[in-house]
């Protein structure tokens, strides 16, 4: 970000002779707008062609708006360069669009790499709840985790994938605002003619160190889940552009401004100094990020008949089917027009800045409430969530194993309605009928041997015989613990025997 006031530029104009000849006819001054200019139309020749294919090429709409977002970095960056070198009086309101450009390709990287993983923001939320493992923080939040109390310090690795998720989310999506809130405020100085302030450097720094480092642990989590699409040469396309575009400005500004390292001399008046240097480096930078796009974001994979890819599983242990990232036909229009019109509405960041905020302000005390927070613990019974009623399923039974079919009071079996999510049970289940369902009967109540040292395990309540009847794998000659006798044949005493005997007869 250039620190000069462009009053003081203005007044210091490149007049004729004040910088010596250096080839031909021509200064520095007017050498570095011949090599920016053709730069510059190397660069948005490129870009353009690989954005106007993949309009063309519109099978995959989700992901091909972000890439051409990404992609309409390079002419922006190239263009608002070669505007700053030749009009460096007005440097800093061509600044201003590729500063604002700048956080919008960042977020349109992140949002590419979350359509990679699933079609939409539901199903992103449900991959990244069952995501296993969570990889530890990237240097040096992992530095200081080790310093502050590891996972109980508040640099910990968050237990759940999708509170993980989130927070890349809002270290990404508040660039988009604080860079254009820095960039607005220093406009609004140079209308005052004020000069910019370093904290608003220092505020842009922490804020795209924030967004990047986020964005590099999302590489790093998902670099092996998504390896066909080869992130590597993706990311470094986009931190290198953010990196020299930031860094090297803000360094040239602060060496020649605060640090007065590199004084005006007769080859490189004041201007060329502040603005001149960083503006040509950026256009040739520019061309050759370009070139390296059509390596990075290549349109033949969207063509019809290119080889399908597959969304992947959040935890491969558990060996889920992957699911086809199908194409649909190309809905670009008339060359393409429509889809440059869907790729520039940006009313999606406006909804994904809203998401981080309500999840920072109001999710955030109730992130445990999650379900993620309770995968992965084994078929243990959670004794913090049981169901609070008989009415119906408690808060976290989809993520209990489903009862089995539980046999009924005369042999068959209970059916239970289960949902798809988890096996959990429409209604409930009355606990009485399940208490006497699994009765144990009482071993007093069994039928002994005399000579037996131990009661035999009898059978079932449900399959006894009526009352009075021996069961049928039990000798005829068993003994009654109610009547302490030896039961007849036909399970009556040997009293109640004679007695029917001496009134009916015998049998």
């Amino acid at each position: 970000m250039n620190l000069t006031c462009n009053t003081t530029l203005e007044a210091m104009r490149i007049s004729p002779g004040s910088e010596i000849i250096l080839v031909g006819s021509l200064n520095f001054h007017d050498l570095a707008r011949i090599i920016a200019a053709a730069c510059t139309l190397l660069a948005v020749v490129i870009s353009l062609y690989l954005i106007w294919m993949h309009a063309l090429h519109y099978t995959q709409p989700r992901e091909q708006r972000y890439i051409i977002r990404i992609l309409f970095m390079v002419p922006v960056y190239a263009i608002a360069a070669f505007l700053q070198l030749q009009w460096y009086w007005h440097a800093i309101y061509f600044q201003v669009i590729s500063d604002c450009y700048e956080a919008f390709a960042i977020a349109s990287f992140f949002a590419l790499l979350c359509h990679y993983v699933a079609p939409d923001l539901h199903s992103q939320k449900a991959f990244f709840r069952e995501m296993r493992p969570v990889k530890p923080w990237v240097l040096p939040v992992n530095w200081f985790a080790a310093c502050c109390g590891g996972q109980r310090g508040p640099w910990r690795t968050p237990e759940s994938g999708l509170t993980w998720f989130n927070i890349v989310w809002i270290g990404i999506y508040h660039y988009c605002f604080v860079r254009v809130a820095t960039t607005i405020s220093a406009v609004v100085a140079q209308l005052l003619l004020l000069t910019p302030t370093a904290q608003i450097i220092v505020i842009s720094a922490l804020a795209v160190t924030v967004a990047m480092f986020c964005l590099i642990q999302f590489y790093v989590q998902l670099r092996e889940p998504l390896a066909e699409h080869k992130l590597f040469i993706k990311i470094v396309a986009i931190k290198l552009v953010v990196f020299l575009s930031f860094w090297q400005a803000s360094a040239i500004s602060v060496g020649t401004s605060t640090l007065n390292i590199v004084h005006p001399n007769d080859v490189l008046a004041y201007p060329d100094l502040k603005v001149g240097i960083p503006a040509l480096l950026l256009c040739v930078e520019m061309a050759c990020f370009a070139i390296m796009h059509l390596w990075a974001f290549p349109y033949a994979p969207y063509v019809a008949g290119a080889p399908a890819t597959f969304y992947p599983v959040p935890d491969t242990d558990k060996g889920s089917p992957s699911v086809e990232n199908g194409r649909s036909p190309p809905s670009g229009g008339f060359m393409g027009l429509l889809a440059i019109f869907d790729a520039l509405n940006l009313w999606d960041f406006v909804k994904a800045f809203g998401r981080g905020m309500r999840w920072l302000f109001c999710g955030l005390r109730r992130r445990k409430e999650d379900i993620s927070y309770k995968l992965n613990r084994g078929d243990a019974l959670d004794m913090d969530n049981l169901p609070e009623g008989k009415e119906g399923p408690g808060t976290y039974d989809a993520m209990r194993p489903a009862p089995p079919a539980a046999p009924g009071r005369y042999g068959s079996p209970m059916q239970l309605d289960t949902a798809y999510h988890g096996g959990a049970v429409h209604g409930g289940i009355d606990e009485s009928v399940a208490l006497m369902d699994n009765l144990q009967p009482n071993p007093e109540a069994r039928s002994l041997r005399r000579d037996s040292p131990s009661p035999l395990r009898g059978p079932r309540r449900d399959d006894s015989p009526p009352y009075g009847q021996p069961p049928p794998h039990v000798p005829q000659d068993y003994y009654d613990p109610y009547r302490g006798q030896t039961a007849a044949p036909g399970g009556r005493t040997n009293a109640q025997a004679r007695m029917g005997e001496a009134l009916w007869g015998p049998r």
